[in-house]
């Protein structure tokens, strides 16, 4: 209950907190030298640093990840074994962009390809909510929704998808292993064996690095980035451990967007309020993520940088402050191990 209460706050107060928290840096100019202790302390009120582990995964084993891992890179859930989770949100070993840099992904059947770009799953299960539109409460329930849908992977229901998977002599064994008891395939648990998975993918950058007191991590370049990034008012919405995925925000709150074939959290709640609200996206790793938006129509970070400026803060940026900007989100690029 608490949680809900807490995601239906008034965005307002969100907005009116980021502006203030922008306007105390307003005596730091974009020309005079960054004050890196000022930046650092700042950065730590709006931002903080992501957890080590994400919500929910004191419950998951090894066992249970490593079957979800197996599981998310397994393209037999799908109608036609050609498509697994891991064809729109790539990871491979780790590394990953967890994307698949397609305006909006292919699904299993020729031809057919999904309605919106597909979000990272990087740092996923720390948002509020899972897809553009937040139908989903949780990494599980979101991991129930592609297998089935007929635009992605394509399987009629979840019958067939626990006789599929049950047929699979080496799902027998692992799914025993993972759940603690013999016929454990189940579509609840093969969704918490992934969801389990996903609560793995957690970003390491720069960023955290500098913000746990590492003068030397980010150059001076990103760290006026990040000043900039802040003085124009980005992180009113892109706020938190993953600079975003904590709110929903109107795609063109100031200015038009003029796409609107696609209505947002509409879609779910019919509410009028509702008309092109999406989930504001998560900027960690985006550096990787190209292209951007819901709809994928954007395919340069600098583009996205300057077209969010004017249609949700109604400022037109120069040049050099997307620039800025830009080379302060390569700063929260994921460093592989």
């Amino acid at each position: 209950m608490i949680k809900k209460i807490f995601l239906k706050r008034d965005l307002k107060l969100s907005i009116i907190c980021g502006l203030i928290a922008a306007a105390s840096l307003l005596s730091i100019t974009a020309t005079a030298e960054v004050d890196i202790n000022q930046l650092r302390q700042q950065s730590k009120i709006m931002f903080g640093t992501l957890s080590e582990t994400m919500p929910g995964s004191e419950n998951d084993t090894p066992a249970m990840v490593e079957l979800g891992k197996t599981l998310f890179m397994d393209k037999r859930l799908s109608v036609n074994d050609s498509q697994s989770c891991n064809s729109c949100h790539q990871v491979g070993n780790y590394n990953g962009s967890g994307v698949d840099n397609e305006t909006t992904s292919p699904g299993a059947l020729p031809g057919t390809k999904g309605d919106r770009n597909s979000p990272t799953v990087w740092n996923s299960g720390f948002q509020m909510a899972q897809f553009w539109d937040g139908r989903a409460e949780d990494l599980k329930e979101q991991a129930k929704g592609p297998i089935l849908n007929p635009v992605e992977m394509g399987m009629p229901s979840e019958e067939a998808v626990e006789t599929k998977i049950s047929k699979i002599a080496e799902y027998q064994e692992s799914f025993k292993h993972a759940f603690g008891k013999e016929n454990a395939i189940s579509y609840d648990n093969i969704a918490q064996a992934i969801a389990a998975f996903e609560r793995t993918l957690i970003t390491n950058d720069r960023f955290d690095d500098f913000m746990s007191g590492d003068d030397q991590a980010m150059t001076k370049s990103e760290l006026k980035g990040l000043q900039t990034f802040i003085n124009t008012g980005c992180s009113t919405c892109h706020n938190g451990a993953t600079l975003g995925g904590n709110m929903y925000q109107k795609m063109g709150l100031v200015n038009q967007y003029p796409h609107q074939e696609d209505l947002g959290r509409y879609k779910v709640t019919g509410l009028e309020k509702d008309k092109m609200m999406f989930k504001v996206p998560m900027l960690r790793d985006v550096s990787r993520s190209a292209p951007y938006f819901h709809d994928g129509r954007v395919e340069t970070i600098e583009q996205a940088i300057y077209d969010m400026a004017w249609y949700q803060l109604g400022q037109k940026l120069s040049t050099q402050q997307v620039d800025d900007v830009a080379t302060f989100l390569n700063a929260l690029e994921h460093q592989a191990h």
